[in-house]
Formats: C-alpha cells, sequence, structure tokens
C-alpha cells in the first residue's frame, strides 16, 4: 500500500503505485483539458504530485510540451535566477566489495587497478583543486569496511577542511558514500559536511535486486530509507538520483518525485538536490548492454518535468554529458554542474598513467574549470561558488523557505557575484577575467536592494585589494 509517510521503502516507494501513474499519464496524455489544469497549477511555483508530473513527462501535443519548457526555464529563473554552482568530485578510493554491473568498480573487476588516497594524496589533490578555483567538492568512495571505513572517510574530510593553500580553500565538502547508519550518518553531521548524496540507481525493486546481485548494496530497503537514517542523523541536505538507464525511464521519473514526496511528507524537507546521471562507457561497461537508454530529447524533458514538479530543488548535471548537451538543459533547470572534473582516484594534481585506469565512467566534457566558467558567462549566467547558505545555517527547512518564495535570490546572487570576482582575481586567465569584469558589472546594477548593492561595490574593492571570502 502507498504511503508517503511510511519508513518502509515499499510503502513509499510503492510499485502498485508507480504502475498505476504510468497508465493514468498514458492515459491521460493526450488530455490536453487535464494538461492545461495541470500546467496552471505548475505556474503557482508550488511543485506537482507524481502524477501529475509523470502526465506532462507523457504529454504528446507539441503546443504543451512548448509550453512544459518554457515553464521550466521561467521557474529556474525565479527561484535561482541566472547562477550555475560549481562543483568538482574527488574519489578517495575504488575498493569495493559489492557487485554492481554498471560501475567498473565491482568487486568481480581483476583488470582495474585498485587505487586509496593517503591523506597526503589527499592534500596533494585538493591544494590542485583549490588552484583550479574550485571551492566546493564531492567526495566519492567504494564501499569497502576494512579499506574505506567511515573513520577514513571522516579522517579525509579533516584533511580537506584544514587545507588553506595560497587564496584557497574548500568550503564545502558533500558526501556520496554508500547507505550507512543513523550513527555514521551524525559524525559526517559533525564532520560538517554539505549535502550528504546517495544515487538511488534504480528503483525498480525486482531490477536492483538483479543489478546489485552481490555485497551490501543488494539490499533494496536498507539503500532506498537511507535518506531517512540521513536526517535522523541531523543532516539537514539530502540529494537524490537515479541512474538513467538502468530501468525505463517512466518508472524512474514517478519512482523518484515519490522518494521527494517522502522525505517533504515525514521531514518537512525535500532533496536539496536532484542529480540526473545517464549511464557512460567505462572499464568494463557497455552501455549498449542496457536496453532503457535515454535518448537526448526523453532526457531533456525529464529534466524539465522534475524542475517543474520540484521547483526548489537543486538540479545538477554531471560531465557524463557533453558540452551541447549541458547547454541544453541549462534552459531546462540545471542549477549545478561539475567543471575540469576527473573520475579517477585522484588525477587533479598529475594525470592518471595510462596503465592505471581508476576511470569510474567516460566523461563527455573535458574541458577545464575556466573554459566551462567562460563559456558560462558568455551565455548569461553567473557561475557560482558561494557556499553562505551551508555556512551561515540557512539548510534544511530555512533553506527549502527561502527557496519555495524565491527570496534566496536576495543572498545567493550578491554572493555569487563576489566569489565568482574571487575566481577572477586568483585563477581566470585574462580572457576569461575581462568576459567576467564586464558581467559583474552588468550584474550588480541588477541588485534591487540599495543597500546590498552598494556593500557588495564595497566588497568587490576589498576582493581586488586581497580580502576575501565575504558573504550575505
Amino acid at each position: 500500500m502507498y504511503d508517503p509517510k511510511s519508513s518502509k521503502a515499499e510503502e513509499f516507494i510503492s510499485h502498485e503505485e508507480v504502475l498505476e501513474t504510468l497508465k493514468y499519464a498514458e492515459k491521460n496524455k493526450n488530455n490536453t483539458a487535464l494538461i492545461d489544469s495541470i500546467l496552471e497549477k505548475a505556474r503557482l511555483r508550488k511543485g506537482l504530485s507524481h502524477r501529475e508530473a509523470a502526465v506532462l513527462l507523457d504529454c504528446e501535443d507539441p503546443e504543451r510540451n512548448r509550453e512544459i519548457f518554457a515553464l521550466a526555464e521561467q521557474i529556474k529563473k525565479d527561484i535561482y535566477g541566472n547562477r550555475i554552482v560549481l562543483f568538482a568530485p574527488l574519489y578517495l578510493s575504488n575498493y569495493c566489495v559489492n557487485g554492481c554491473i554498471y560501475c567498473p568498480y565491482h568487486k568481480k573487476n581483476q583488470h582495474i587497478v585498485r587505487k586509496k588516497m593517503t591523506q597526503e594524496d589527499v592534500r596533494r589533490e585538493v591544494i590542485a583543486l583549490q588552484d583550479m578555483g574550485h571551492k566546493r567538492i564531492a567526495i566519492e568512495s567504494g564501499e569497502d569496511p576494512v579499506n574505506n571505513p567511515i573513520e577514513y572517510i571522516l579522517e579525509c574530510i579533516n584533511t580537506i577542511y584544514s587545507i588553506k593553500h595560497k587564496n584557497g580553500a574548500i568550503r564545502r565538502v558533500n558526501v556520496n558514500i554508500a547507505a550507512t547508519t543513523v550513527e555514521n550518518y551524525k559524525k559526517l553531521k559533525d564532520a560538517g559536511i554539505g549535502t550528504y548524496v546517495l544515487f538511488q540507481e534504480t528503483y525498480h525493486r525486482e531490477n536492483y535486486e538483479k543489478l546489485h546481485p552481490t555485497g551490501p548494496k543488494h539490499n533494496y530497503a536498507y539503500h532506498t530509507e537511507a535518506m531517512d537514517r540521513a536526517m535522523q542523523g541531523g543532516i539537514d541536505d539530502v540529494g537524490l538520483g537515479v541512474l538513467f538507464g538502468l530501468e525505463h525511464y517512466r518508472y524512474e521519473f514517478a519512482a523518484l518525485l515519490m522518494h521527494a514526496e517522502h522525505l517533504e511528507a515525514v521531514f518537512g524537507v525535500g532533496p536539496h538536490t536532484i542529480s540526473v546521471p545517464r549511464v557512460r562507457p567505462a572499464d568494463d561497461i557497455d552501455p549498449s548492454k542496457f536496453k532503457n537508454a535515454v535518448d537526448d530529447d526523453t532526457f531533456a524533458k525529464i529534466v524539465a518535468c522534475i524542475r517543474i514538479a520540484v521547483p526548489y530543488t537543486g538540479m545538477i548535471v554531471s560531465t557524463r554529458e557533453s558540452q551541447a548537451m549541458r547547454e541544453r538543459l541549462l534552459h531546462l533547470g540545471v542549477s549545478q554542474i561539475s567543471g575540469g572534473s576527473k573520475t579517477s582516484v585522484g588525477g587533479y594534481c598529475e594525470p592518471e598513467p595510462e596503465d592505471e585506469n581508476t576511470v569510474q565512467f567516460d566523461v563527455n566534457d573535458r574541458r577545464t574549470l575556466d573554459e566551462v566558467i567562460k563559456w558560462l558567462m558568455e551565455l548569461g549566467y553567473v557561475p557560482s561558488f558561494c557556499t553562505a547558505c551551508y555556512r551561515e545555517g540557512r539548510t534544511g527547512d530555512r533553506f527549502m523557505r527561502l527557496a519555495k518564495t524565491g527570496q534566496i535570490q536576495n543572498c545567493c546572487h550578491p554572493n555569487a557575484l563576489m566569489t565568482l570576482k574571487e575566481y577572477l582575481e586568483d585563477y581566470a586567465l585574462s580572457e576569461t577575467k575581462a568576459v567576467g569584469e564586464m558581467l559583474i558589472q552588468n550584474e550588480i546594477k541588477t541588485i534591487p536592494n540599495t543597500k546590498v548593492r552598494q556593500i557588495v561595490e564595497e566588497n568587490m574593492v576589498k576582493i581586488g585589494s586581497g580580502s576575501r571570502d565575504f558573504r550575505f
């Protein structure tokens, strides 16, 4: 039985409810009166139910599909403005005891090189990331209680936060590690992490268990209920995501939104972020073997419908996607992207030797961070390295209140401009700096509050003189 307030995975992600939702959407995909009423509700920026969103996803009417895409872009602008948050992943270890058949880190893969960074390795990689200009990273690790225990993860987090190199500093560490206990989530909270991210991979239980034949990740319920334990452990911000291509996208879409509804119903706070990765080639992994691959047009519509259904959430697209696809998705709701990413264990300080391949997946966008920054600004976006909300305690329900009302822009826009100025002063190439300075001048003029605008102008001068880390 479907119950969004239940603590049991099979009840808040009810297989029967997903199937009924898909039937409902299929039946109403050309019901223009219903679609129009759903769009009217969506324009209120309050979100949609999983059934309503599923109807929009299935909609076949060209005119209304154009409305869907336009509305997604407008909602993103209304809540998050023209800011795009930048981050980079940092893989700590590829030791793993699971048997996931879509991931090259699976235990049976005997020809991939296994690596685990020492704290000195972490230090070198973080300095390299700081020298690129990054302020926010997401640490990743395989699941291995011997090689990658929680104590190791905590030590790495402490090392990362301790490193101050020139003007560099990692101000927010997000964590993407395997499902764990409430006690361990409390430890991560105490370590000062930002968002805890865990991809569901697939919500289809039967398929999930086939895709994860061995290892602790085989336990569907334990994995699916991880976000509940994380929030019980005091972590305010959690990030959801599925790996599109493992199961039919319509099933995943409905279930993903049901998961968001569950978190909202139980904790009063939905997901801080939703990621939308697609299956990519990797060592020992051939995407063509997965029959549920999602084409670009369908993928774009998925992103647009998620933005409409969950307007407050940050949406993330990684370097799995090409420059062209990322540009397309920026118009449809994406608010965070990675830049200059490495998906190997390390690789930022110096390139990984060809005979030591530890890449989890092949990247499509291989540009440097500076190239990504310049590209974003030329498109009219403000690249942001802001971590102010996290450090000012604007997390969980406090962040959501601001996001749902669109008031978050009052903080985020000025903060984005000041962190961009830091990047331009410390790391940008001359052409990028020239583009950025002009963008900042134009964007400052759009700050509605006179006092805030004056403070930002004053801080820009201070940043140019060497001061750092101003925030509202």
